[in-house]
């Protein structure tokens, strides 16, 4: 008697080689029956003997292909008399909910790479190389199953040799969906702004040719276009910044491999296992000072931006004789990259001279993701700075399971995130709502996901905030409706990210977020878990001169933070912040903190850091976001070792703890003319880390509460991760921090949905 089993699989099953795996593996355990992609994942029927079934059934849980992520596993069993012969794939079935999961964008894989600088291989050389274990999914991908008809390969029928490896099963690229090559596959080609070939002969090696002559050229990868130039050449950087509008913001460069990268930064070991990693994100490392690299790739900044390739595309453009290239992504300033030949040339074409391109349509957009290893009291801590590329649209597993919500994320780093079941989905990063083009593609972003997913959702949860585009989307939408406050969402975020179910202490610091008693929050003590959050504590308020305004101009904030601290005689300090601004002005900035006119009330953290880094001389205005609090923690050259703070005032207020951050102000005011501005740069953050210890133990003394969570953007600041970590767990705390979601704005939607999720959950009961 023999036995048949029915195996349903779930996850990140479809994409990544699991029914060629499963064909090969019934065949060592000489097993007959069948395999196909379903919505819901993979289904797998073997028949044989008992034990052979057993074997294989471990093999399949416990040896998947190495891009594939199991979530569920399940199998039912029935006698069969006499055992089927042979396995075969069968073709995919449509019907049902679609609960499959899609996979990610991956690298270029080792084989592959073999093959693409083997002369004697048939794909040599040839830059849209890929098989079972590598290449584009989500980009590419139009809907499930994921087969090849419904991807943006349809167009490209193999030829007789891609069909042969499509349909052998010893063959690495059986089943690969994207199988291709350069007869039947799609072709690249370098062209100009017309889309005019510019030569008849290999495109890789003339755009090379037009690196080294230091013009800059766009270049198609996985997601979009990314401009390329040669980042050890000063005037083509330089070229690319003006062109770009970047200010002094940072290029991301892309480095061959680890090896290489270590000739311009520092990395450990657990950071080379981030580089190297399928996803290959950008990964933030300490830079050589003498790195020999543009000064124009990272000005005034010790960090460094690096990935390894992963497309074929950017390997090869590498092995033409460039060690590092700068690779930043393709959009005109404010807006989503560019993903079309159109648009590329609508966006780009007053920054490149040249398009390096193929027509394999991108689906999805979908950036670099962005990424760093925290160094912490329990051993490094990989964390994403911006989830996209690699990791989109994989889960996180939340602690319970989710009625169907959505959830559209904050203004500013957008993401949106489907949540139903035990998954949460979130979109790739979409950037800044401002703009319509960003606000279209977080339309079909949404749409494209819900689609995917198959996710009818109940309700929306949007920011408190009433004028950012999530909450006027969820308005039209149809659905219920759920408001979320920012900080709790950031709290909730933090809590699901680590897989915890209970309250806990949230330590909320960033920039804005819109506040239950109106006003504007960002340095945020609550005390909450998934369903509701209360304000425990707040850093001290003071005012934002100009509102939104103040933000681009930190000596403004600087001059509030002065009135605070001193009132009408901040007027005579002797600091630059007041002595350097038109006198009239400075008068009319601190009469509007006085009377309050013009200038809102704000505990931010994010302020507090560009007000401090101000006050030091070391940003008076800024380029792009956080620049301020990047070159205040700059001046610390990666150095965590601890001062002693300055005093910790915290003052009960009316049932609050507020940290009183004049004295600090003052500290600074008698310092700064004898004390290097490192050395108050180094205390300012000390002292903020102890007020935060001191803070969390009052909590707990009042609450019980052992577990403190750490989200918002300032915590992208790794000094102060670091000491409040070491201050925390010292004291007994266990600290949580980000891994697979951002701590900042881009990760708000996850902590949004969760919360929704709750409530609905909590109604119901």
């Amino acid at each position: 008697m023999g036995l048949r089993r029915t195996i349903r699989i779930g996850g990140i099953v479809q994409g990544v080689g699991f029914r060629p795996f499963v064909h090969r593996t019934a065949a060592e355990h000489r097993l007959g029956g069948w395999a196909n992609n379903g919505v819901d994942g993979v289904t797998v029927c073997v028949e044989g003997a008992p034990d052979d079934v057993r074997r294989f059934t471990r093999d399949l849980a416990e040896r998947p292909p190495p891009l594939a992520v199991i979530d569920s596993f399940d199998y039912t069993d029935e006698p069969v008399d006499v055992p089927a012969a042979g396995f075969r794939i069968r073709p995919s079935d449509p019907e049902g909910r679609r609960r499959a999961l899609v996979p990610a964008d991956t690298h270029l894989c080792g084989p592959c790479l073999t093959e693409l600088f083997d002369p004697a291989d048939r794909r040599h050389r040839y830059p849209l190389i890929n098989c079972t274990d590598c290449g584009p999914r989500f980009s590419i991908i139009l809907d499930v199953p994921y087969d090849r008809p419904l991807t943006t390969m349809a167009p490209f029928p193999m030829c007789a040799d891609c069909q042969a490896e499509y349909d052998s099963v010893t063959d690495r690229r059986y089943h690969a969906q994207p199988n291709a090559c350069p007869v039947c596959g799609p072709r690249v080609r370098l062209a100009d702004h017309d889309r005019v070939p510019l030569t008849g002969g290999d495109p890789v090696e003339a755009a090379a040719a037009l690196l080294r002559d230091g013009l800059v050229v766009a270049v198609q990868a996985h997601g979009g276009y990314q401009l390329v130039v040669d980042a050890a050449d000063n005037k083509a950087v330089a070229r690319l910044r003006k062109r770009k509008d970047r200010g002094n913001k940072p290029f991301a460069v892309l480095v061959a491999d680890v090896g290489e990268v270590r000739r311009y930064a520092r990395v450990s070991d657990a950071e080379a296992d981030l580089l190297c990693s399928p996803a290959r994100p950008i990964v933030l490392l300490r830079a050589h000072p003498d790195a020999p690299l543009s000064v124009q790739v990272a000005p005034g900044l010790g960090v460094l931006g690096v990935m390894l390739p992963s497309t074929p595309l950017q390997h090869l453009l590498l092995a033409s004789g460039f060690p590092v290239l700068v690779a930043t992504s393709g959009n005109a300033p404010g807006e989503p990259m560019a993903r079309t030949a159109e648009s590329a040339r609508r966006d780009l074409g007053r920054i490149c001279d040249a398009y390096l391109e193929h027509d394999r349509r991108i689906h999805s957009r979908v950036d670099d993701s962005i990424a760093r290893v925290v160094p912490l009291a329990g051993g490094p801590r990989p964390q994403l700075v911006r989830r996209a590329r690699g990791y989109v649209p994989r889960p996180v597993r939340p602690p319970f399971d989710l009625p169907p919500v959505l959830a559209v994320g904050a203004e500013l780093k957008n993401t949106a995130c489907y949540g139903s079941g035990r998954r949460l989905v979130l979109t790739q990063h979409l950037g800044d709502l401002g703009t319509e083009r960003t606000r279209s593609f977080f339309d079909s972003a949404v749409a494209h996901l819900g689609r995917l997913l198959e996710v009818d959702p109940v309700a929306v949860a949007h920011d408190l905030h009433p004028d950012f585009h999530g909450t006027r989307w969820a308005a039209r939408s149809g659905l219920r409706t759920i408001a979320v406050q920012h900080h709790h969402a950031h709290l909730a975020s933090c809590l699901v990210d680590n897989g915890v179910d209970e309250p806990a202490i949230g330590v909320v610091f960033d920039g804005t977020g819109l506040g239950e008693d109106g006003t504007i929050w960002g340095g945020e003590f609550l005390v909450g878990d998934y369903v509701s959050a209360r304000r425990r504590g707040h850093l001290s308020t003071f005012r934002l001169p100009g509102g939104d305004r103040a933000v681009r101009e930190p000596d403004r904030v600087a001059l509030a933070l002065l009135h605070a601290a001193y009132g009408r005689e901040a007027a005579d300090l002797p600091l630059a912040a007041v002595r350097d601004r038109d006198p009239f002005e400075r008068d009319v900035l601190l009469r509007m903190c006085e009377r309050g006119v013009g200038a809102p009330v704000t505990s931010s953290a994010g302020r507090l850091f560009d007000g401090f880094g101000a006050l030091l001389g070391v940003c008076r205005s800024v380029g792009y976001d956080a620049e301020a609090a990047i070159r205040l923690e700059e001046v610390l050259g990666g150095d965590h070792t601890p001062v002693p703070p300055w005093p910790v005032r915290v003052d009960d207020v009316g049932g609050l703890q507020v940290v009183d951050v004049r004295p600090w102000v003052r500290a600074v005011v008698d310092e700064l003319a004898t004390t290097p501005v490192p050395v108050l740069s180094r205390r300012f953050h000390s002292s903020l880390a102890a007020a935060i210890g001191e803070v969390c133990g009052r909590l707990r003394r009042e609450t019980g509460l052992g577990v403190v969570a750490l989200s918002g953007g300032v915590f992208l600041n790794q000094y102060l991760s670091v000491r409040v970590d070491a201050e925390l767990t010292a004291a007994g705390f266990r600290v949580l921090h980000h891994g697979a979601i951002p701590p900042s704005d881009g990760g708000i939607a996850a902590g949004q949905a969760v919360i929704a999720g709750a409530r609905l959950r909590a109604e119901a009961r």
